[in-house]
């Protein structure tokens, strides 16, 4: 209905006839009117004009404008219009069915109709070719608009050389856009209908970043390169950031200095109270000092501490306060399975093996070190790491090098069991080596079932124990906060202007992802962690980085092991840009085909993290999925691995049967699962950190023995967080 009237008020004038008009007075609107015909005004969910009727009614408050404030208001909420104000108001209700509350939106616009009409008698009859100032008589045309008393006190204040400075900053400005506008009148909310139309989609919004790129095409159709690096880059951040999130990506994208209540690629009459965009309250100086000091102070002890764990040395035999001559409060007498941890570069498990705490035993005829206690290592979980006290008679110095010996282990690093170091366990919960034979392994996982709720209610202390001088015989070990480092980076983070839009990079090496390029890192990032919340690509990036530097290339795991970028491989591109992602997983593991190595893929499917692990010499692929589906419930994602390898093998010319060109492996691994609908990208990156720790190209259907359990615990997913953020301090991207 409303479509026909306004194709019967509003009919479409030549071009011929567009040019002999005079001024646009919109007489169709108010001849409508006296027929009876109120036009309806639709808006976005954004509230900004759209179409039908919306170009009309922008065309309908622009003539008002013109008509009711003289051109030499230059203070548009000056208290003397708004009687004119008023009328303008009643004129357009008086044509248009609107709702009172859409008033600010309609006066907003008229003082921006008016900047823009009075920017336009300027420049066209008021300027010369070269922007020179011309004293132009009053035009004709506008003779029925402006009185001649007007006209010669805007030309006035046009010559004023308070108004001509301002006035030549701006033009300056605005002649130097990197990204000009090319849209014309259409304005965002129209230019975002038309899109939503033209592809027929069942979306009420676009992304900010997609809207930006398309209001900056010309006629030519196609954008500027400068653009283009622009919209990618928004595309990457797109993957990290809520898609409610429209402040923000575009900030990051440009690089340039935002000012308050501006929101990106979204134009006119959106604002962040609109989206909903809240504020943070600055801090006081008195404020910012105080958490200066108590971040100086955390940062203090943890260097106290990493001193005292870097001075511990191996005692003299001939000390006799050294020798451990009373069985240790924590560890159950006699022999009991065990865990081996240690706290650096970061707090992790090594290896496994059984603990002596037997009164006066030795090791290799030699007394003890003090703090520590004999262990025989049986399973090398990460072989490469250094023993934290070399055995001089084996010359081992690796875990791996120790298996089937004995070795000293610090005390605060050994868990008895399945608990951790610094949970005391009592003698019943332990398992001595005397009733071993009689416990079967299913009881041994049951065991490691019911103690898994209880297995870390206590952060785990990374320091050496300390022993008093005065010959104490009991190793005394310090409890760290659970979220010691992650209350430290916050501290460091609130003492910048990430909280308030600031951005920092973390730079990805070639080797990574097999492209060289700075992921950017911003305050949604961390707050994802510091407040668990769902986490983005961003910190699943970030961690990989971690994962890089911390295991694989000190352990030369870079041989064996790979990672595909998740911003490239997720099943949003798999949808839209098949080729793309095909092209590009191709390309790394065809750089790779010369050795057998297992890549892991973080896919994201929308709204879940699960990992991939592809062995493409051997075609398997592995899947865990902590939410315990399997790949059929995204055959798009299936499709894609399985055409990639088999245009893989092709590409190594492995020849295969008929029955065998389909014979591409894929295993489901009854992994670790979630209880709530956050901790799937932790479970995920904890699944890759497992798999490195162990080094092992094939991973068992029912998981790992060595880290098998039903589910995570808090304080397991609470280890990866603060893996994170210790090393987001050690690379400072605070600052």
């Amino acid at each position: 209905m409303a479509d026909d009237q306004h194709e019967e008020v509003s009919k479409k004038v030549s071009a011929e006839e567009e040019i002999r008009r005079g001024i646009t007075v919109m007489r169709r609107v108010v001849q409508g009117r006296s027929r009876g015909i109120i036009l309806d005004v639709c808006w976005n969910n954004q509230g900004q004009l759209i179409e039908p009727n919306g170009h009309t009614l922008t065309s309908f408050i622009g003539a008002l404008v013109r008509n009711e404030i003289p051109i030499t208001c230059d203070d548009w909420r000056n208290k003397e219009l708004n009687e004119s104000k008023e009328k303008i108001w009643s004129e357009i209700k008086r044509c248009f069915n609107i709702e009172e509350e859409r008033r600010g939106f309609c006066m907003k616009l008229a003082g921006k109709l008016l900047r823009g009409f009075r920017t336009f008698l300027s420049s066209k009859f008021l300027k010369d070719a070269d922007g020179n100032f011309v004293d132009a008589e009053l035009p004709k045309k506008y003779e029925s608009l402006i009185s001649a008393e007007e006209w010669e006190a805007f030309k006035s204040k046009r010559q004023d050389p308070v108004f001509q400075r301002i006035s030549a900053t701006n033009r300056e400005r605005a002649s130097s856009l990197a990204y000009p506008y090319r849209k014309g009148r259409v304005g965002y909310g129209r230019l975002e209908q038309s899109m939503l139309q033209k592809e027929e989609s069942s979306e009420t919004s676009l992304p900010a970043h997609v809207l930006w790129k398309e209001a900056r095409v010309g006629k030519s159709g196609v954008p500027q390169e400068e653009v283009l690096h622009v919209y990618q880059k928004c595309e990457e951040l797109s993957q990290s950031l809520s898609p409610d999130d429209t402040k923000g990506i575009l900030s990051r994208a440009l690089d340039v200095p935002e000012y308050s209540g501006r929101v990106r690629g979204k134009g006119f009459g959106v604002t962040p109270t609109s989206l909903s965009i809240k504020k943070g309250k600055a801090l006081s100086n008195r404020e910012l000092h105080a958490r200066l000091e108590a971040m100086q102070a955390e940062l203090d002890a943890l260097r106290r501490e990493r001193e005292a764990s870097a001075s511990t040395v191996y005692r003299d035999a001939s000390d006799k306060n050294s020798i451990n001559c009373t069985f240790q409060p924590n560890i159950p007498e006699g022999i009991s399975h065990c865990q081996l941890y240690l706290s650096s570069p970061y707090y992790r498990m090594v290896g496994k093996g059984k603990v002596h705490n037997v009164s006066g035993v030795l090791l290799h005829t030699r007394e003890l070190p003090a703090g520590c206690l004999k262990v025989s290592v049986d399973i090398a979980v990460e072989p490469n790491a250094a023993l934290p006290y070399p055995s001089d008679d084996s010359d081992a110095t690796t875990v791996h090098e120790a298996v089937g010996s004995f070795v000293a282990w610090p005390t605060n690093l050994i868990c008895v069991g399945y608990e951790t170091p610094t949970k005391s366990k009592s003698k019943d919960n332990a398992i001595p080596r005397h009733t071993e034979s009689t416990v079967s392994r299913k009881e041994l996982q049951e065991n490691e079932v019911s103690n898994a709720s209880a297995q870390q209610k206590k952060e785990v202390s990374n320091a050496s124990a300390r022993v008093k001088s005065s010959g104490a015989k009991k190793t005394v070990a310090r409890k760290k906060p659970i979220t010691k480092y992650r209350s430290c980076l916050r501290t460091f983070l609130e003492m910048t202007d990430i909280p308030t839009g600031g951005v920092r990079t973390v730079h990805m090496e070639v080797g990574i992802f097999g492209f060289d390029h700075d992921q950017m890192i911003g305050n949604e990032d961390f707050m994802q962690v510091f407040s668990h919340e769902e986490i983005a690509v961003t910190v699943v990036n970030t961690y990989i980085r971690f994962l890089y530097d911390k295991l694989m290339r000190p352990n030369d795991l870079d041989e064996s092991f790979g990672f595909l970028a998740p911003a490239t491989v997720n099943l949003g591109l798999i949808l839209s840009r098949p080729d793309t992602v095909t092209e590009y997983v191709l390309r790394i593991l065809m750089d790779n085909k010369d050795a057998e190595k297992l890549f892991f893929i973080p896919f994201n499917t929308g709204g879940h993290w699960l990992l991939l692990a592809i062995n493409p010499i051997r075609e398997i692929v592995y899947y865990l999925d902590s939410l315990g589906n399997d790949w059929t419930t995204y055959p798009d994602m299936k499709v894609l691995i399985d055409t990639v390898l088999q245009a893989f093998r092709a590409q190594r010319d492995i020849q295969t049967s008929r029955r065998g060109a389909n014979s591409i492996t894929w295993i489901k691994v009854a992994c670790p699962q979630q209880r709530n609908q956050i901790d799937c990208g932790y479970f995920m990156l904890r699944f890759m950190r497992d798999t490195l720790a162990l080094g092992r190209l094939m991973i068992p259907t029912d998981y790992f023995e060595e880290f098998k359990c039903a589910f995570y615990t808090k304080d397991q997913v609470d280890e990866i967080k603060e893996e994170w953020c210790q090393f987001m301090i050690e690379l400072n991207v605070f600052s």
